[in-house]
């Protein structure tokens, strides 16, 4: 795995783009709530730039996968746990983890993955739930708002 600058752009677009990739795909509904909770902008990376971050985090997860089965790529918890170390400010921690819950809500389902990484990156960043509620329900809120408007 590549390293970033701590608490970089690079570093939190990666963990934005695992929290998407932990299902084993990626959904529109997750590329949606990036662009609903605007944290591209907030964490200083433009849309082509967190493209390249996508890539990169895919070519090394390939590199350094702990197995392959059925379609699935997994990375074992030292190299989840190197990703997650580096995002060093309890705040930019609280901020990921809300939205990597609202990434992982997009489609209504929470695959063994995601509960996997959210769950490790509470445990890193010693974060429980109730230090990102109100963040979390801002992002899940324009995120319903949004699919009320389409229906």
């Amino acid at each position: 795995m590549r390293s970033y600058t701590p608490d970089s752009p690079e570093a939190m677009a990666r963990i934005l783009a695992l929290s998407m990739l932990a299902d084993g795909g990626l959904d529109q509904s997750e590329l949606e709530v990036v662009v609903t909770t605007k944290i591209l902008d907030r964490i200083g990376m433009s849309p082509v730039n967190f493209d390249i971050v996508v890539k990169a985090l895919c070519e090394d997860m390939l590199q350094s996968m702990r197995g392959y089965d059925y379609g699935k790529i997994e990375l074992d918890r030292k190299a989840i746990d190197h990703l997650l170390a580096e995002i060093k400010s309890p705040q930019l921690q609280r901020l990921l983890l809300s939205v990597m819950l609202a990434v992982v809500d997009a489609d209504d389902q929470l695959s063994d993955g995601e509960a996997v990484l959210i769950a490790q990156a509470m445990e890193v960043w010693q974060l429980d739930l109730h230090e990102v509620a109100h963040v979390r329900t801002s992002a899940t809120d324009a995120r319903r708002q949004k699919q009320s408007q389409a229906a």
